[in-house]
């Protein structure tokens, strides 16, 4: 299944450094919620420096930024003492969130197909409704283009 622009919003509750994170935390604002597959690689990290970079936009804005990972609360916890990133990520180890936003998908690398996560965004509007998706994500300029995309909601 996957979430496309004008959808509701799937609702989740997932593990974080600081406590539970639950979509109930962002009633009535706007957020976004990125998905990536791994701690600590060359991408997620860019990805993550750059939501981070941004973090004060978003919050002006009152949109906060969400990085959703399988990997372990204390992998989180160490990644973001590593990196000094300033924006909760959160620890869905079976991937159920990840599956209901159509993140977990079927991958090729060297002819090997396999499952793992699509780098991928969802900026969600004030009534949960999912206002933008962006699929096969880049992180270059990416976190720029998703805080221009809430400034517009």
């Amino acid at each position: 299944m996957s979430v496309e622009a004008g959808a509701r919003a799937p609702e989740f509750e997932l593990a974080g450094v600081d406590g539970p994170i639950r979509s109930a935390d962002f009633a009535g604002k706007p957020f976004v919620i990125y998905f990536y597959p791994k701690d600590d690689t060359t991408g997620c990290t860019r990805e993550a420096q750059d939501f981070s970079a941004l973090a004060a936009e978003f919050a002006a804005l009152g949109a906060p930024v969400l990085g959703v990972s399988k990997d372990s609360v204390a992998s989180h916890r160490k990644f973001t003492a590593k990196y000094g990133l300033t924006i909760p990520l959160g620890s869905d180890p079976e991937g159920e969130v990840i599956a209901r936003y159509g993140s977990w998908v079927e991958k090729s690398m060297y002819g090997r197909q396999y499952m793992g996560i699509d780098r991928s965004t969802f900026l969600v509007d004030a009534q949960g409704v999912v206002a933008r998706v962006w699929r096969k994500v880049k992180t270059p300029g990416h976190a720029a283009e998703v805080l221009k995309a809430a400034q517009s909601l």
